[in-house]
């Protein structure tokens, strides 16, 4: 069986960069993968402007004066065009509202007593106090996101405070999914004897679609090895990646490996995990194809593990490896396995201990509504209460 990380380096190193990319809306750009970097057209903000409600002034006129009364002569707001402020006098400006020519301070409204058309200022004050100076967030020329970022919320505004309208991302990976198994029926048909609801074709297109995917659910794929080649050969025409659930075991109905052996390449079988040792990998001509286990956990663990970063990793993203917190055992493991363990948890609310869901069958879906995370467990550990243990947040493994 293979180690987790020399699997991950496996599908890592053969990674086939899509070709194509999209101009897209800078709104819709969210989980989309830069191919050009974004860098900043114009400086930001591109004046000096006021931190403050307040009075914009001359630092030089109230420095070592005990008289510090000035004329105001000035109302500027945001969006104003202010004339130049002669020496002696002071402007009113809102937040925002650019300096006038001339100006180099703020003092707050709250620090002045105003009488009429003057103020007399409380106290003293530094030289550019409450302004924010052009260019104090960025500047033009400034490379503000590289390609390969995945954007986010964040990435959205600050591409539109540069004035950027759409930007040069890969195009999504086409993923086709499909589950096996003559049990499985699809929700919203009826229930035979013996037969069970699928979760696992939603479940694939739900995390293909958080990871930046066009996903192509291909429903069910009976137990045969003709249907199997079949359905492989086709989605392999038109896709990027094939991603099975099931039939990759070694059962009398489980005819994935057998399939893509004579139709592609395999180039592992079996990862030393736990859920999840028969991850399938291999290629049939340039689509790559994983196939998981069939049951719902070690089939959303082994999504998250291992195809997440493949479809990441072609459309140009780095890989990046899964946030690890270390928290406190609220729980104890004193039987050992030879297996890297991922155990579903949940952390306390400080953040401090995390529990583990109190069944971690990979057929318990339940255990993943449940948790907010994995614990990685590393073979023939033994956890005791208060022992620090590895937590992998879904909200990195989700969204990271």
């Amino acid at each position: 069986m293979l180690d987790l990380d020399d699997a991950v380096a496996e599908i890592l190193s053969g990674v086939r960069r899509l070709d194509g990319v999209d101009e897209v809306d800078v709104g819709a750009c969210d989980g989309r993968v830069l191919v050009q970097p974004l860098v900043a057209s114009v400086d930001v903000p591109g004046f000096d402007n006021s931190a403050m409600d307040g009075y914009a002034l001359r630092h030089d006129d109230v420095t070592g004066r005990s008289d510090r009364r000035l004329n105001v002569t000035q109302r500027i707001l945001a969006g104003d065009t202010p004339g130049p402020l002669p020496p002696g006098e002071a402007a009113r400006i809102f937040t925002g509202a650019p300096l006038p020519p001339g100006a180099d301070t703020v003092v707050m409204q709250e620090e002045c007593e105003r009488v009429g058309d003057t103020i007399c200022l409380a106290r003293g004050v530094a030289r550019g106090e409450h302004v924010r100076p052009r260019g104090h967030d960025f500047t033009r020329g400034d490379t503000l996101l590289a390609a390969g970022h995945r954007v986010r919320p964040q990435d959205v505004a600050i591409a539109a405070a540069t004035g950027a309208v759409r930007l040069t991302v890969a195009r999504k990976p086409r993923v086709a999914v499909f589950a096996t198994g003559d049990e499985l029926v699809l929700p919203g048909r009826p229930l035979a004897t013996g037969s069970r609801y699928t979760a696992n074709n939603q479940l694939l297109c739900a995390l293909g679609a958080r990871a930046g995917c066009a996903v192509t659910d291909a429903g069910i794929v009976p137990d045969s090895p003709e249907a199997t080649r079949d359905t492989l050969i086709s989605l392999a025409e038109s896709h990027d990646l094939v991603v099975s659930s099931g039939g990759a075991s070694v059962g009398e109905a489980d005819h994935l490996q057998a399939v893509l052996e004579a139709v592609g390449e395999i180039r592992f079988w079996r990862i030393a995990v736990r859920p999840g040792k028969p991850v399938l990998f291999g290629r049939v001509a340039e689509t790559a194809v994983l196939g998981l286990p069939g049951n719902p956990v070690s089939c959303f663990v082994t999504f998250l593990l291992l195809v997440k970063p493949l479809v990441l990793a072609m459309q140009g993203a780095p890989y990046v490896p899964p946030r690890r917190l270390s928290v406190r055992a609220d729980f104890k493991w004193p039987q050992p396995g030879t297996r890297r363990e991922f155990v579903r948890g949940r952390l306390d609310r400080e953040g401090r201990t995390v529990a583990l869901y109190r069944n971690q069958s990979s057929d318990v879906l339940s255990s993943t509504v449940w948790a907010d995370g994995l614990v990685d467990i590393a073979p023939n550990s033994v956890i005791a209460n208060g022992d620090p243990v590895a937590y992998l947040p879904f909200s990195g493994l989700l969204d990271g």
